[in-house]
């Protein structure tokens, strides 16, 4: 099993590391093969070293597939003009998703990731707090076979492309008949799934400790039975938000921003609530690690400096030796 930690491209972050040796010994150090990563909207250092990247995360647009249907009207709705819309997309149309994405698979390309993860949901702002959805999964679903088709179909990529689950419309992981769509779909045969362990929880909000959520996941790989081989990786996580969203969703805030920047830092407050990113620490969770035997597992942690990060990998690491330790 390959391990990575989940990093950003971006220089804030690279800058918490001397240099890429000290990168590669902290990777090492906490015992992974190298980094999940993410492109932070800047040019990829040049000098960044061979072997680092094992993995690497596809951009993504929580609110896509009105775009991708041409549906003006809901743009206009959502961000006030199509002029604000297209500013957000970086344009306006299909070929507007498809060229993001095209730059962004090359990016993994030169990297040399052994895998891409891409994200099959779809949610506006308003509706992270309504919970009420204008999309349903196999809308989604219909709209992002299309993307992926599109990007994939006829092309020789160096690597696995696999799909990740959110608890938003879209791949959830909880409805076998929607998964084995999506996968029989995609016509690109170096596929699967990348199991996101924390927002498979986030779709229960029920869950009140690390062994029911543990649980949950298992009941789910029940529920798939033979499509849960079709899991290659995990983004390993857990993530208990249940009394969170019990008490602040189904309604907009009292003070919603009109401005668009206002209501999108409101929003992704409210949403890191939700998906919380927390290390493992029950041993609930081993039997189901040993269950999928998955190729790659990310550590994918909420942190905002180098020393959180460190901690919260090294949590997660002491629980993986217990299985490894395990008679």
């Amino acid at each position: 099993m390959i391990q990575s930690m989940s990093l950003p491209l971006y220089s804030d972050t690279l800058r918490e590391y001397q240099d890429w040796a000290d990168l590669q010994q902290e990777v090492h150090t906490l015992g992974c093969d190298g980094i999940e990563a993410i492109w932070g909207g800047e040019p990829i250092p040049e000098d960044l070293p061979a072997g680092l990247v094992q993995g690497y995360h596809l951009i993504f647009f929580h609110d896509w597939v009105d775009l991708w249907n041409g549906n003006w009207t809901a743009l206009k709705e959502k961000y006030g003009s199509l002029e604000q819309a297209a500013s957000v997309y970086g344009g306006l149309g299909r070929e507007t998703l498809l060229r993001q994405y095209r730059e962004d698979l090359e990016r993994a390309k030169r990297l040399g990731a052994g895998y891409v993860v891409f994200h099959v949901s779809d949610v506006s702002m308003e509706e992270c707090f309504a919970y009420r959805f204008s999309h349903s999964n196999d809308q989604v679903i219909t709209a992002a076979l299309e993307l992926i088709n599109e990007l994939l179909q006829g092309k020789a990529w160096p690597f696995a492309f696999l799909v990740e689950n959110q608890w938003w419309p879209g791949f959830t992981f909880t409805d076998p008949r929607q998964t084995e769509r999506l996968l029989d779909g995609i016509r690109y045969d170096n596929k699967g799934i990348l199991l996101d362990t924390g927002h498979l929880m986030n779709c229960c909000t029920g869950l009140r400790n690390q062994a029911e959520g543990a649980a949950y996941i298992g009941a789910m790989l029940d529920r798939h039975g033979s499509l849960s081989a079709m899991i290659r990786g995990i983004h390993f996580h857990q993530s208990l938000s249940g009394p969170y969203v019990q008490s602040h969703t189904g309604r907009l805030p009292e003070e919603w921003p009109e401005e668009f920047g206002q209501r999108f830092s409101v929003n992704y407050a409210h949403v890191l609530q939700i998906d919380q990113h927390r290390p493992w620490t029950d041993s609930a969770i081993l039997p189901i690690l040993a269950r999928i035997e998955p190729a790659w597992l990310t550590h994918e942690l909420t942190s905002r400096t180098r020393a959180e990060r460190t901690r919260a990998i090294a949590s997660q690491q002491a629980l993986l030796r217990k299985r490894e330790n395990a008679p």
